[in-house]
């Protein structure tokens, strides 16, 4: 079993990358095999609506970091995306990225246990946090949850390491998550068969 740890920080080694590598160690030593990569520093492309991904499986844009999280969807159990607060929210570049995978490969990630994890300065946590869990619980992920709300504080590089609370807070949602995985995979259910999706407009 694998878990998908994406760091929506440019900050490779940041507060983002210490929160979720405290939630990769306690998956690991459950022994739930972790990849983390990260959102990096180079522009993301944004949806253009163009509705290209509705035949070809994936999106139209061949950049390198949405091939990197693409390819890594096929071989993951459950997935863990962390962010830091820009303005009360998730950074852009993350979401412009979600934006696309789960528009363009929604099918890949459908009934894996998912969960979110915002670093903030002071405020703003609960709104990226909230931003973030909407992503999954569009597309029939079931939320993996912990002992308080899935939020580290710290500013400056690695004070994310003082927020004793928050890094528990890591260390019970990496076992949850195992806990998660672990009871899926040994119950082998067949997940829900779906309806036929009914669509309705509100603009007539």
């Amino acid at each position: 079993m694998k878990v998908l740890l994406l760091n929506g920080s440019p900050n490779k080694n940041g507060n983002t990358a210490i929160a979720l590598s405290e939630a990769a160690q306690a998956l690991q030593s459950e022994g739930i095999e972790t990849q983390m990569i990260g959102i990096g520093v180079r522009p993301v492309q944004g949806c253009v609506a163009c509705n290209k991904c509705v035949a070809l499986g994936r999106c139209t844009f061949h950049d390198a970091k949405y091939n990197e999280v693409y390819d890594a969807c096929r071989d993951i159990d459950g997935i863990i995306v962390g962010s830091p607060v820009y303005y009360a929210g998730p950074n852009g570049s993350l979401c412009a990225l979600l934006d696309r995978l789960f528009y363009s490969a929604s099918d890949l990630l459908a009934y894996k246990p998912a969960a979110s994890v915002a670093v903030c300065r002071r405020g703003g946590a609960s709104a990226t946090f909230d931003r973030l869990n909407k992503y999954f619980t569009i597309n029939n992920m079931p939320l993996v949850s912990s002992q308080y709300w899935n939020m580290v504080y710290g500013c400056e590089p690695g004070e994310a390491h003082q927020d004793a609370e928050g890094l528990q807070t890591m260390r019970t949602l990496g076992r949850n998550m195992a806990w998660l995985l672990k009871s899926i995979h040994t119950a082998k259910i067949p997940i829900p068969q779906a309806e036929e999706w009914t669509n309705t407009n509100f603009i007539r």
